[in-house]
């Protein structure tokens, strides 16, 4: 996909070679132009700038949950949903070319992804578990360090980025592991990104806040029942300021401009103390 005549620029978190990446270029072509960044805000902060066309966010996970910085994000910053991806994880242990696992003393990955492969570590007792701030990261690391007794858990396209070599493929513990991407860009270029992935039927993406009186929540999920509408992710985050109160993050079947969902968020907005629509965009074939 191109913007311009250029390739598209997709900001990421992390290293070449990581998740992230592989999901960009699978919902937008192998052609896009991946930007890795070191953190969350740096990358919403590249698409806010303009430095970066979109950014792919991963938001949550089938085993390890929400991914709760990017939800606080979504709130803090004007960027709005236009894609969503699910993205197989697999995790391989890697290591330089010609190493052999008897030689493996130390392994580094990203703290969920040593979470995830604990039944492979129950076996391994034998090696160190260093916590890493990213998969392909570690995977540049060893590589840079050239240290035979190092290896690291990732993706296979960090292994194929740093051309390293995979010692042992899918390592998790539980093979139902799924991360689901957003593809966020900014309002004036929505219409001008359309993501390549996804099927027919259309998601919407709100946030919403509410008094902290009795019945509240039921009341504003009930608009969506009243409607038929079928809701397929709620997350709740802290007010700041507001103690023990909170904004709620929807995720639901169907598209902002039909009629059952204007409805339906019409009768929210009535109630609720605000309502911000972060998206309405094809929803991810697959697992979602």
């Amino acid at each position: 996909m191109t913007t311009g005549g250029r390739p598209l620029r997709a900001a990421f978190q992390g290293e070449r070679g990581a998740f992230s990446e592989e999901a960009a270029r699978r919902i937008l072509g192998r052609d896009v132009h991946a930007l890795p960044h070191l953190s969350f805000d740096d990358m919403f902060q590249a698409v806010i700038a303009g430095t970066a066309d979109c950014a792919l966010a991963p938001i949550e996970n089938t085993l390890a949950g929400s991914v709760i910085r990017n939800y606080d994000l979504l709130l803090e910053n004007d960027l709005t949903i236009v894609g969503e991806v699910v993205l197989r994880v697999v995790h391989n242990l890697i290591a330089q070319p010609g190493v052999r696992i008897g030689e493996v003393k130390k392994v580094y990955s990203h703290p969920v992804a040593l979470a995830q492969c604990e039944r492979f570590f129950a076996a391994h007792r034998d090696f160190e578990v260093v916590p890493a701030y990213d998969t392909a990261g570690s995977v540049k690391m060893i590589m840079e360090s050239g240290k035979r007794d190092e290896a690291a858990i990732a993706g296979k396209s960090a292994a194929e980025t740093y051309g390293a070599e995979i010692l042992e493929a899918g390592i998790e513990s539980n093979a139902q592991n799924f991360t689901r991407f957003f593809l966020l860009v900014r309002p004036d270029r929505a219409a001008a990104i359309v993501p390549l992935t996804g099927g027919p039927e259309r998601k919407t993406s709100i946030v919403f806040r509410i008094g902290n009186q009795p019945g509240a929540l039921y009341r504003s999920l009930a608009v969506f029942a009243e409607q038929n509408i079928d809701l397929t992710k709620i997350e709740s985050r802290p007010i700041e300021g507001r103690p023990w109160e909170y904004s709620f993050y929807l995720d639901f079947i169907g598209d902002r401009a039909s009629a059952p969902v204007q409805k339906a968020l019409a009768h929210l907005a009535s109630q609720a103390e605000n309502l911000r629509i972060l998206g309405s965009y094809p929803r991810a074939e697959g697992l979602t």
